[in-house]
């Protein structure tokens, strides 16, 4: 089980950064196997989903401080566009960060030297969220395939086998 939940907070950790990858289908593979209580899944994807969106934040912070927007390839135009649209939405669009296609609100929120204690809350809400979303939709799927109630344990009452 450990090495399995170690492989389920890296694929996440991973997901949340600039790196194109998806982990819901390791967290709904380690669901689908039991191997883990439903909210131990859901604790250690969102803890590494969470994290890895601090390394964005870190990214986002030192993108003017370094320039490294040039070496990124982000040219002007597109920067002055984030912060544009930062200023109207704010720190309120953290709670999309749950989506794969939107964590670059992660690194908009490091340009914009959001308050650290506003980015965690906000984004370990969002990323929970979205576990806690994937799990009961699993759950689901899993008791509308076996034709049945919700299995025992995948249903978040962390009894199961």
């Amino acid at each position: 089980m450990l090495w399995a939940l170690t492989g389920l907070f890296a694929a996440t950790f991973l997901a949340a950064t600039v790196v194109p990858f998806q982990s819901e289908l390791v967290f709904a593979g380690l669901q689908l196997g039991a191997v883990a209580p439903l909210w131990l899944l859901i604790g250690v994807a969102s803890a590494g989903n969470t994290l890895g969106a601090f390394v964005n934040y870190w990214i986002g912070a030192r993108l003017e401080h370094a320039g490294a927007h040039r070496w990124m390839r982000i040219d002007e135009t597109r920067l002055a566009r984030a912060r544009r649209w930062w200023q109207r939405w704010g720190v309120w669009s953290l709670l999309l960060s749950w989506a794969p296609v939107l964590g670059w609100f992660t690194v908009v929120a490091g340009m914009m030297r959001t308050p650290l204690w506003q980015f965690a809350l906000l984004v370990l809400l969002a990323k929970t969220g979205r576990f806690v979303a994937l799990g009961w939709l699993t759950a689901q799927a899993m008791a509308l395939a076996a034709g049945t109630e919700m299995p025992e344990g995948l249903d978040g009452s962390g009894a199961g086998p």
